[in-house]
């Protein structure tokens, strides 16, 4: 199917002067002077864009943009008026219309706004599409579709109805609060309030009053009394993130807490009563900090009813580039530049990079390849300089049992496929981080029979062999 610019003009001597003009640029076209006929044009799949004039007798060019920008939202259209109309076209622009020339008008100044409309058609259309692909992965504000991320999927599943308290384990930057919002989310809790704070930012007497509340004058500068956290999430979710930074003389009275549903403000006498869920987070090994004399026993059970253990980034292959080009469409949005894509070279580089800083550190990394791109993809030069040179060579092979002890052929072969799955499939990617040519990564795939084993062929290295 041929793209096709669509004219819409009443002269027909016109719509033929353009469209002879334009198909000497390069242009494939058709033109019609009817303007209701040309928005029955306008939804055909092989119309690119439109060029209309503005002053037509049936219907005038503005109506015209505003019809098609109602009906094809995402079609450009460029509107030819008259030196003296310049008031018209603004108002066809504010309309729907992308851009506008003026009569008398040379072919390449319309050549040249088409070549930017279309560029810009295509650009918008690459963003829908990679965001329609990020939206089949989402669940809720989690983005992933690695096993270790379906695990966690299928436990916020399992615990959507439930009042235990849960744990939330895993890295610095690996999303642990955006996995606390979606049990809330997900919860019989979900109208009420979901109050979060972070136990290692505060010190320990600012901490009892932010969780606990104080009543007037039970200290400095208390001129009022103040509700706790624990009384503000009535009916909610309270999320208490670093639960393992707690300070040591205030876990007796969180456990006293949990265990009778009621807090006491600090100064006061009386017991306010709560209805709350709990849920905490940590990245610390909370039975080394329990054997350390640094966290309750009695309260590490009451917190760990159910615990999520969150993977980090290194251990969820595809999902780097998902979350990548996730990144990368709101990152290039906010900073207003039409950066689409990331390189076959780039994936490469993200996909090998063991990120330390989990998600928190491929955001930064991609808001500055953002900041840095001069094109439509992101590539290696964009990337951090440790995120470029990192050379990972390290493969662990784990075999708890006996029969999972296979020849050096299998693991070639299993490694060779699930680089392959990781890269979505992408060969050019794979061979990269193979240390291989696109061509013989093809003489190695050839190699699989149908039982899934490996015959490992000999052959003279072609010139581009690694």
């Amino acid at each position: 199917m041929t793209n096709r610019i669509l004219i819409i003009d009443d002269d027909a001597s016109a719509c033929q002067f353009l469209a002879d003009a334009l198909a000497v640029e390069g242009f494939s076209t058709l033109w019609t002077v009817d303007p209701e006929e040309g928005l029955q044009l306008a939804e055909q799949p092989d119309t690119v864009a439109v060029i209309t004039d503005v002053n037509m007798p049936k219907v005038q060019g503005i109506e015209l943009c505003r019809r098609l920008s109602l009906k094809e939202p995402q079609l450009p259209v460029i509107v030819v008026t008259a030196f003296g109309s310049i008031d018209s076209a603004v108002a066809a622009m504010k309309a729907g219309a992308y851009d506008f020339v003026t009569k008398p008008f040379d072919v390449e100044s319309v050549a040249l706004s088409l070549q930017r409309a279309l560029k810009h058609y295509a650009l918008e259309r690459e963003v829908r599409e990679l965001r329609a692909v990020v939206e089949q992965d989402r669940y809720g504000q989690l983005l992933g579709k690695s096993d270790a991320m379906m695990a966690v999927y299928d436990l916020i599943d399992r615990l959507a109805s439930s009042e235990a308290s849960v744990l939330i384990t895993g890295e610095s930057g690996t999303g642990k609060e955006l996995v606390a919002r979606e049990l809330h989310r997900r919860s019989q809790r979900s109208r009420g309030p979901f109050v979060a704070i972070n136990c290692a930012a505060l010190p320990e007497t600012l901490l009892e009053s932010e969780l606990f509340g104080h009543v007037r004058g039970a200290f400095t500068d208390a001129k009022t009394g103040r509700d706790g956290l624990f009384t503000r999430a009535n009916g909610g979710t309270v999320f208490l993130d670093e639960i393992g930074d707690m300070p040591i003389g205030l876990q007796p009275k969180l456990l006293r807490a949990l265990q009778e549903g009621s807090v006491r403000p600090v100064g006061a006498s009386l017991e306010v009563p709560f209805d709350a869920r709990i849920i905490t987070a940590t990245n610390r090994d909370l039975e080394e900090a329990i054997a350390g004399k640094l966290f309750r026993e009695d309260l590490y059970y009451r917190l760990n009813v159910v615990q999520i253990e969150l993977p980090p980034l290194r251990r969820r292959g595809s999902d780097v580039l998902l979350l990548a080009r996730a990144l990368l469409a709101q990152l290039a949005a906010k900073a207003g530049k039409d950066i689409t894509d990331l390189s076959p070279a780039a994936c490469e580089k993200l996909l090998a990079y063991d990120w330390p800083g989990n998600v928190r550190e491929l955001r930064n990394c991609i808001e500055r390849a953002v900041a840095l791109s001069r094109s439509q993809a992101i590539d290696v030069e964009d990337l951090p300089p440790k995120v470029r040179e990192h050379n990972g060579r390290t493969v662990l092979v784990e075999a708890n049992d006996s029969s999972e002890l296979v020849p050096l052929e299998e693991v070639e072969r299993r490694y060779i496929l699930r680089v392959l799955s990781l890269c979505g499939g992408n060969k050019s990617v794979a061979a990269r981080i193979l240390g291989l040519n696109r061509k013989t990564l093809h003489r190695r795939l050839g190699g699989f029979d149908a039982a899934g084993s490996m015959e490992l062929m000999e052959s003279e290295p072609s010139s581009d062999d690694n």
